[in-house]
C-alpha cells in the first residue's frame, strides 16, 4: 500500500520522436501510468503526471539525412503526432513537452555544469569508429557487421538482434557504416564519463536493501548489473545534433541522449511550474514513480539515480519503477523498423470513438510479469464478449428500464437484504480494487472492476425487474434504484481505465464530481433525480473490420520478407569448359497439366524444334495454373539424363528464378524465339 507521502510525481518514459507511438509503448508505459494517475486524482491525492518527447539522438539525424530535411523538421513532425494521439487516447498528462525546448536546454546544460564543477565526471580518451567518407564518428547503432558471438550478419554495434548479445562496436567482424556502407577506421576521441562505480555502494544500499518490494523483473535486472560491477559511462558524444556540451574544450560534442533525456522529466516540470517545481523533485514528502518498459530499467534504476546522487541538492530518487515487459503483435516482436506494429494515430483513425476499447484490451493483456501478445481476434472478443455483453449490457438495461417504468426519474425505494448485499459486494470489490491499483497490478484491477459489472448483471438476473413490474412497482423501484447505484459505482470504478465511457455515464447519471468513496454507496444517485437518455456505451466490432487489420499485417509481412531478401551465396566456380557442356534451349509449351496426386508437380509437353514432343515434369504447381503456361516459351536444360517423377519420364529441367517472397518465375526469352534455339 502507499506510504505516507503528501504528493506523487509520475513520470513516463519519453517516447523517441523518430516515429509515432505504437501499442507496445502504450501497454508498457502510458496506459498504466494514466490509470494510476487518474486513480490517485479520484482519491483526492495531489499528483503530477509528466511526459514529453525525446528529440535528440542518432536515428533522428539518419532519418533527416535520408529525407533531405533537418533534424528539427523530423522531431517537429513526430512530436505533434505523438502529443495529439496521446491527448485523443485520454492520456492525462499535466505537462507534455519536449527535449528541444529552451527550458530543457538550459536545465540539461546546468545539470552537466553542476556535476562537472563538483568533479563528478572523468575525462577519457578512446579509439572509436570513424567514417572518413562522411566525415563523422559512427555511433553504435549506425555500425553493422558480423556478430562475434553467433556470427550472424547485420548485428548492430551495441547488440545482436539474432542472439541478443550486448556488443561493443569495436568487436564487430567486418564492420561497416549502416548508412553509407563505408568501412570505418579507428580514430581517437575524448569524452566525459559518469563514474558509476563511485556510486556502486550507494546504489546497492538504496536498491538491494531499500527496495525489495520492487517488481521481480526490475529488482532482478538491477541486481544483475550491480553484481557485474558498474563501470564509467560516457555522457557526451561526437555529434552535431543535441545539446552542446557546456565546456570550453567540447567543440563538436553534445550531451549523450541517455544523459540528456531523463533530465527532461525535471525540465518539463519546470516548464509547467517554474516557481514551485522543486517541491515535486526535492521535497522528501514527494513520492516519485517512474513508469517505463523493461528496456529502460537500467537507465531509470541505476544511471539516472546515479546522476541525481552526483548532482545532490536534495533530488529525490524514485520510490518505485513498475516496469512492464514487452508486448508482441500476433506472435511476433513489435518492430518499428519492420513496421510490425499497431500505430496509435492509425488506430484512432481506423476506430473512431473506440479509445476505451484499446485502453481496455491493452490493460487486460498488460505484460506485467512476462511478455504478452496482442491479437486482433482477442481485441474483437474482449470488445464483444466483455465490454458489450457484460459492462455495456448492464448499463443499457438499467437506463432503459428506468426510463420505461419511471420516466427517467430515479425512484424512491425501500431496499431489502438482497439489494444491500449487492451493494456490499460492490464495496468489497472496491477494497480489492484499491489494493491492486496501489500495488500496480493493473490487469487484476481491471478484472475486479469488471466483476462489479458482473455483480450488477447477476443482480438483475436474480431480481428480474421486467417481470416484477407486472405485479409490484414498489419492488421494481427498489431494484432499479439499487441497479442505478451500481451503475454509478461502475462510472467511478472504470474512470481510470475507460475515461470516455465514464464521462458519458456520469453525465447521464447527473454526477458532477465522481468520488472514489462513492463506489458501493447506496445514495450516489439520489431519488428524484432525472437521468439522461440511454446511450450505447459500446458497439460490436464486426469480422470484416478485424479482417481488414489482419490483411494489413499480412501485406506488411510480405513487404518485410521482400525487404529482407538477400541472394543466395554464390556457388563454387566452374571452369568455362564445364559450363559449355550445359545445353540451354528455348521451347514453346503446347500442353501443361497437373500430375495426379502430386500437389507440386506439373507435366509439360514442349515443342523444342525437333519435331518430337518433349516431356518435362517441373515442381512449380504452387506458383502457376497449368492453363496460363500453355503457349508460353520457356528456357530448359536439354542434356540432363532422363529421370522418372511419379512414373513420368522427365526429359530435362525448366529454369525458374526464386523471388524474395519465395515465389517462382519461369525463365523465358524477352521476345519470341524459334523453338529449339540455343541460349548462348
Amino acid at each position: 500500500m502507499e506510504k505516507n507521502f503528501k504528493r506523487t510525481l509520475i513520470t513516463t518514459a519519453l517516447p523517441y520522436a523518430n516515429g509515432p507511438v505504437h501499442i507496445g509503448h502504450l501497454a508498457g508505459v502510458y496506459v498504466p501510468a494514466d490509470i494510476y494517475a487518474r486513480y490517485l486524482r479520484l482519491r483526492g491525492r495531489e499528483v503530477l503526471m509528466v511526459g514529453g518527447s525525446d528529440e535528440h539522438g542518432v536515428p533522428i539525424t539518419i532519418r533527416a539525412r535520408k529525407e533531405g530535411i533537418t533534424p528539427q523538421n523530423v522531431v517537429d513532425r513526430y512530436h505533434a503526432i505523438i502529443r495529439d494521439s496521446f491527448r485523443e487516447l485520454g492520456i492525462s498528462f499535466d505537462v507534455y513537452s519536449r527535449t528541444t525546448s529552451p527550458t530543457h536546454a538550459e536545465t540539461a546544460s546546468e545539470f552537466f555544469e553542476h556535476i562537472d564543477r563538483k568533479g563528478g565526471f572523468i575525462k577519457k580518451k578512446s579509439m572509436q569508429l570513424y567514417d572518413e567518407g562522411a566525415g563523422r564518428f559512427v555511433t553504435d547503432r549506425n555500425v553493422v557487421g558480423e556478430c562475434p558471438v553467433c556470427h550472424a550478419q547485420g548485428a548492430y554495434g551495441d547488440q545482436c538482434e539474432k542472439c541478443g548479445s550486448s556488443l561493443n562496436a569495436l568487436d564487430l567482424i567486418n564492420p561497416r557504416c549502416a548508412e553509407t556502407g563505408n568501412v570505418p577506421v579507428l580514430r581517437e576521441t575524448e569524452h566525459w564519463y559518469l563514474p558509476l562505480d563511485r556510486w556502486q555502494a550507494d546504489l546497492e544500499k538504496w536498491i538491494l536493501e531499500g527496495h525489495k518490494e520492487w517488481k521481480t523483473n526490475v529488482y532482478g535486472q538491477c541486481k544483475s548489473w550491480l553484481d557485474l560491477g558498474l563501470q564509467p559511462r560516457a555522457v557526451t558524444r561526437d555529434l552535431d545534433w543535441g545539446i552542446p556540451v557546456p565546456a570550453a574544450d567540447a567543440e563538436g560534442k553534445v550531451l549523450y541522449v541517455w544523459f540528456d533525456a531523463p533530465i527532461g522529466y525535471i525540465s518539463n516540470t519546470k516548464e509547467l511550474l517554474p516557481d514551485t517545481w522543486e517541491r515535486w523533485w526535492k521535497d522528501p514528502e514527494t513520492r516519485v514513480i517512474n513508469f517505463i518498459g523493461k528496456d529502460n530499467i537500467v537507465f531509470h534504476c541505476i544511471i539516472f539515480p546515479a546522476m541525481l546522487m552526483s548532482y545532490g541538492d536534495g533530488f529525490q530518487l524514485p520510490d518505485n519503477v513498475p516496469a512492464m515487459e514487452f508486448l508482441n503483435l500476433e506472435g511476433d516482436k513489435i518492430s518499428t523498423s519492420r513496421n510490425w506494429a499497431v500505430w496509435l494515430h492509425e488506430y484512432l483513425r481506423d476506430f473512431p470513438g473506440k479509445q476505451d476499447v484499446l485502453r481496455y484490451v491493452l490493460t487486460a493483456n498488460a505484460p506485467e510479469a512476462k511478455d504478452n501478445d496482442f491479437t486482433w481476434a482477442d481485441f474483437q472478443t474482449r470488445n464483444n464478449s466483455e465490454l458489450v455483453a457484460i459492462l455495456g449490457n448492464f448499463v443499457n438495461r438499467v437506463l432503459v428500464l428506468t426510463h420505461k417504468y419511471f420516466g427517467g426519474t430515479v425512484p424512491a425505494a425501500e431496499m431489502n437484504e438482497a439489494d444491500r448485499d449487492a451493494l456490499a459486494e460492490v464495496a468489497r470489490l472496491r477494497t480489492q480494487l484499491e489494493e491492486a491499483l496501489e500495488t500496480f497490478h493493473f490487469r487484476e484491477a481491471l478484472k475486479l472492476a469488471m466483476d462489479m459489472a458482473r455483480t450488477g448483471n447477476r443482480y438483475l438476473q436474480e431480481t428480474e425487474p421486467w417481470k416484477v413490474a407486472k405485479t409490484d412497482m414498489d419492488r421494481t423501484a427498489a431494484i432499479l434504484y439499487t441497479a442505478l447505484q451500481i451503475t454509478a459505482s461502475l462510472a467511478v470504478a472504470f474512470e481510470p481505465f475507460l475515461p470516455f465511457m465514464s464521462e458519458r455515464l456520469t453525465r447521464i447519471l447527473g454526477i458532477e464530481k465522481p468520488e472514489w468513496d462513492s463506489i458501493g454507496s447506496a445514495d450516489a444517485v439520489p431519488a428524484g433525480r432525472t437521468i439522461g437518455q440511454p446511450e450505447l456505451m459500446f458497439e460490436k466490432i464486426e469480422d470484416d473490420v478485424i479482417q481488414g487489420q489482419l490483411d494489413r499485417l499480412a501485406r506488411i509481412k510480405e513487404e518485410n520478407k521482400r525487404a529482407a531478401w538477400k541472394p543466395e551465396p554464390q556457388m563454387p566456380d566452374v571452369d568455362f569448359d564445364t559450363f559449355c557442356k550445359m545445353d540451354l534451349r528455348v521451347a514453346t509449351v503446347t500442353e501443361c497439366v497437373k500430375v495426379p496426386k502430386a500437389d507440386k508437380l506439373l507435366r509439360f509437353t514442349l515443342d523444342d524444334g525437333t519435331g518430337t514432343p518433349r516431356t518435362i515434369v517441373s515442381g512449380i504447381a504452387a506458383h502457376y495454373q497449368p492453363e496460363e503456361l500453355v503457349g508460353k516459351q520457356v528456357v530448359f536444360i536439354a542434356n540432363l539424363p532422363p529421370r522418372k517423377l511419379r512414373g513420368i519420364e522427365s526429359q530435362g529441367m525448366i529454369l525458374s528464378a526464386q523471388n524474395a517472397d519465395g515465389s517462382l518465375t519461369v525463365i523465358a526469352p524477352s521476345a519470341p524465339a524459334t523453338p529449339g534455339a540455343s541460349v548462348k
